[in-house]
Protein backbone atom coordinates (compact mmCIF):
# COMPACT_ATOMS: atom_id res chain seq x y z
CA UNK A 1 0.00 0.00 0.00
CA UNK A 2 1.59 3.35 -1.36
CA UNK A 3 0.92 6.60 0.83
CA UNK A 4 -0.36 9.32 -1.49
CA UNK A 5 -0.42 13.42 -0.84
CA UNK A 6 -3.71 15.25 -0.85
CA UNK A 7 -4.43 18.87 0.25
CA UNK A 8 -7.08 20.47 2.00
CA UNK A 9 -6.65 23.99 1.72
CA UNK A 10 -9.89 25.17 4.09
CA UNK A 11 -11.43 24.01 7.53
CA UNK A 12 -14.63 24.12 5.58
CA UNK A 13 -13.47 21.88 2.96
CA UNK A 14 -15.56 18.00 2.39
CA UNK A 15 -12.68 17.04 -0.43
CA UNK A 16 -9.06 17.40 -0.99
CA UNK A 17 -7.09 17.37 -3.89
CA UNK A 18 -4.96 14.39 -4.80
CA UNK A 19 -1.16 15.53 -5.43
CA UNK A 20 0.01 11.84 -6.40
CA UNK A 21 0.41 9.91 -10.02
CA UNK A 22 -1.95 7.09 -10.13
CA UNK A 23 -3.55 7.06 -6.87
CA UNK A 24 -5.85 4.27 -6.57
CA UNK A 25 -7.71 1.43 -4.07
CA UNK A 26 -4.66 -0.07 -3.29
CA UNK A 27 -3.21 3.47 -1.82
CA UNK A 28 -3.69 5.57 1.23
CA UNK A 29 -3.60 9.50 0.63
CA UNK A 30 -2.47 11.34 3.57
CA UNK A 31 -4.44 14.83 4.05
CA UNK A 32 -2.59 17.54 5.02
CA UNK A 33 -3.74 20.78 6.16
CA UNK A 34 -2.83 24.44 6.31
CA UNK A 35 -2.20 24.33 10.18
CA UNK A 36 0.28 21.05 9.93
CA UNK A 37 -2.87 18.95 10.29
CA UNK A 38 -2.65 14.94 8.82
CA UNK A 39 -5.36 12.33 8.55
CA UNK A 40 -4.92 9.39 6.17
CA UNK A 41 -7.94 7.90 3.81
CA UNK A 42 -8.25 5.24 2.11
CA UNK A 43 -8.36 5.62 -1.62
CA UNK A 44 -11.70 4.00 -3.15
CA UNK A 45 -10.62 3.62 -6.44
CA UNK A 46 -8.36 5.64 -9.46
CA UNK A 47 -8.07 8.99 -8.52
CA UNK A 48 -6.31 11.27 -11.39
CA UNK A 49 -3.32 13.62 -9.88
CA UNK A 50 -4.87 17.05 -9.30
CA UNK A 51 -8.38 15.81 -9.11
CA UNK A 52 -10.62 15.63 -5.77
CA UNK A 53 -11.29 12.99 -2.81
CA UNK A 54 -14.01 12.77 -0.38
CA UNK A 55 -12.63 13.43 2.85
CA UNK A 56 -16.34 12.22 4.52
CA UNK A 57 -19.40 10.41 3.19
CA UNK A 58 -21.07 12.95 0.86
CA UNK A 59 -24.93 13.42 0.51
CA UNK A 60 -26.92 14.21 -2.69
CA UNK A 61 -27.46 17.20 -2.81
CA UNK A 62 -24.92 18.14 -0.71
CA UNK A 63 -22.31 20.78 -1.42
CA UNK A 64 -18.86 20.35 -2.56
CA UNK A 65 -16.50 22.49 -0.70
CA UNK A 66 -13.21 23.02 -1.72
CA UNK A 67 -10.88 25.78 -0.87
CA UNK A 68 -13.39 27.25 1.51
CA UNK A 69 -15.88 27.91 -1.54
CA UNK A 70 -18.95 25.22 -3.14
CA UNK A 71 -18.39 24.89 -6.10
CA UNK A 72 -21.15 22.02 -6.89
CA UNK A 73 -23.79 20.02 -5.42
CA UNK A 74 -23.30 15.84 -4.88
CA UNK A 75 -25.25 14.17 -7.43
CA UNK A 76 -25.21 10.90 -5.68
CA UNK A 77 -23.98 9.48 -2.67
CA UNK A 78 -20.19 9.83 -2.32
CA UNK A 79 -18.14 7.61 0.05
CA UNK A 80 -14.90 9.06 2.27
CA UNK A 81 -12.20 8.11 -0.21
CA UNK A 82 -14.12 8.23 -3.38
CA UNK A 83 -12.73 10.18 -6.45
CA UNK A 84 -15.01 13.55 -6.81
CA UNK A 85 -15.61 14.42 -10.66
CA UNK A 86 -18.43 15.58 -13.08
CA UNK A 87 -19.49 11.83 -12.52
CA UNK A 88 -20.61 12.37 -9.04
CA UNK A 89 -21.45 15.95 -8.85
CA UNK A 90 -23.51 18.85 -10.90
CA UNK A 91 -20.47 21.83 -11.03
CA UNK A 92 -21.68 25.49 -10.16
CA UNK A 93 -19.11 27.49 -11.65
CA UNK A 94 -19.65 28.91 -15.24
CA UNK A 95 -23.55 28.11 -14.70
CA UNK A 96 -25.48 31.05 -16.53
CA UNK A 97 -28.76 29.97 -14.51
CA UNK A 98 -26.81 29.76 -10.82
CA UNK A 99 -26.38 32.65 -9.23
CA UNK A 100 -25.00 33.55 -5.48
CA UNK A 101 -27.47 32.93 -2.56
CA UNK A 102 -29.00 30.01 -5.00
Amino acid sequence: MALKLALKVNDLDNVATIFANDADSCDEAEVRDKKGGRETVRVLGPIPYGHKIALRDICPGEDIIKYGEEIGTATRPITKGEHVHVHNLDSKRGRGDWKEGN
